[in-house]
């Protein structure tokens, strides 16, 4: 019997991936979970696993091709005892496909058990777009290439599957008289004599990025709250302690005692660890508490979750935001590394930000934003002192949380981060 795999519907809204590299070829004897392909979706870098045991019949789509949830991944000869216990699934009748990744093959509803042919199925990717043949390089990669009038066809890449990174940007040095595509040539089909535009193909991750955040201005009222806390406390607190946990491989940064201080006000706030649910008339209420933390990387904005973030100490806390950034540097996250946040923090503080208005990570219902501690005046028991100032940007669904539950839950964490000692000895 022939298995016929499809490349699954992975969750979280993804529609598509891009084969970044083969594990297997017609021949391959494979095993249950076993991974078949290294695939690049919207969000991660992740490894499809094989459903079945068997012999690898037939294999489509080559790396940097761009395969839909649906669309053929390989075909799988099972025998013996499993194929024995498979249902037999007749397949639909033939679908001829048009120019497109795999050509034209067979398709059955479902990943659909076939009986096996004579001879396995050969991948025939047929006409392939323009946009699937491209070089594989992150986005940052393509911009500098096209800053530095490089051509990116010549560059070696160094990343996964021979992807272009920056650093191979860098490196690269063309000759004087740089290769000038051929956009650059001549002027675009599609601009008007005389405008200088220039049309680039959005990426993955910029795909992604531009529907969650118009899905997230349209599906919520969004409402943005303001606070400045003196956090001395946390200043000296991180001070005291850092070298201690250096010794540990570890860098001890404001991050967790800032998850300490929202999760505590979570805790007193449910109606911001929850979700709506619109069409059922229903409020979702979360008894967990998985912090999701905006992470800048050289593909775009990701954001990995810290799970049962309430469960960790400060410590467990700086090991759990140290290895999601390196898996995020490395882009080894996975998709159950970024899904079923509850509440998200964005440190924008990190880059030099002060004051933020951030978007909602929709379906969630609050997001905090996290400026760069100032040294500026304070009053204090009646004195101008120098204090150390943490700007704070807090934005809510207003259809969940009212202003008064809102400002009283920036005010905990204000409580909180300008005291960290009280959150620990709370909990």
């Amino acid at each position: 019997m022939r298995h016929i795999f499809k490349f699954p519907d992975i969750g979280e809204g993804l529609t598509e991936g891009i084969i970044i590299e083969w594990y297997v070829d017609k021949g391959t004897t494979v095993k249950v979970g076993q991974p078949l392909v290294k695939m690049e979706t919207d969000k991660v870098v992740t490894d499809i696993p094989s459903p079945r045991a068997g012999v690898i019949a037939a294999r489509y789509g080559k790396v940097g091709e761009t395969i839909h949830v649906g669309e053929t991944l390989v075909e799988i000869e099972i025998e013996g005892e499993e194929a024995a216990e498979a249902p037999s699934t007749q397949p639909e009748q033939v679908e001829e496909k048009g120019a497109g990744v795999v050509g034209t093959i067979e398709v059955a509803s479902g990943n659909a058990l076939l009986p096996a042919s004579e001879e396995g199925t050969e991948p025939r990717p047929a006409a392939v777009s323009a946009e699937r043949r491209k070089v594989l390089a992150t986005p940052v990669a393509r911009a500098m290439a096209r800053e530095m009038n490089i051509d990116i066809n010549l560059v070696t890449g160094t990343g996964p599957a021979g992807r272009v990174m920056k650093s191979d940007i860098q490196n690269f040095h063309a000759p004087a008289a740089s290769v000038v595509s051929a956009a650059a040539k001549a002027p675009s089909a599609q601009a008007a004599p005389g405008e200088l535009i220039e049309i680039r193909p959005m990426s993955q991750i910029r795909k992604s990025i531009a529907r969650n955040m118009l899905r997230s201005k349209q599906s919520t009222a969004h409402m943005t709250l303001f606070e400045e806390p003196e956090v001395s406390r946390l200043v000296e607190a991180r001070t005291r302690y850092k070298e201690e946990y250096r010794k540990e491989d570890l860098s001890l940064t404001y991050l967790p005692f800032i998850i300490k201080a929202v999760v505590a006000a979570l805790k007193r706030h449910p109606e911001l660890n929850s979700e709506m649910d619109f069409d059922k008339g229903n409020i979702i209420y979360k008894n967990f508490y998985n912090i999701g933390i905006a992470v800048s990387t050289e593909d775009g904005l990701v954001v990995p979750v810290i799970r049962d973030a309430d469960k960790l100490s400060i410590r467990e806390l700086s090991r759990a935001v140290a290895d999601i950034a390196v898996k995020a540097r490395d882009r080894k996250l996975t998709l159950d590394d970024m899904k079923d946040g509850t509440f998200t923090i964005t440190n924008y503080g990190a880059l030099g930000g002060w004051f933020g208005v951030p978007v909602i990570n929709y379906p969630q219902v609050g997001i905090l934003g996290i400026g760069r501690i100032n040294q500026q005046p304070v009053v204090a028991d009646g004195e101008i002192k120098v204090g150390n100032v943490m700007p704070l940007s807090l934005s809510v669904d207003h259809r969940m949380v009212d202003g008064a539950e809102a400002t009283e839950f920036l005010n905990d964490v204000a409580a909180g981060v300008s005291d960290p000692l009280s959150i620990i000895m709370r909990q």
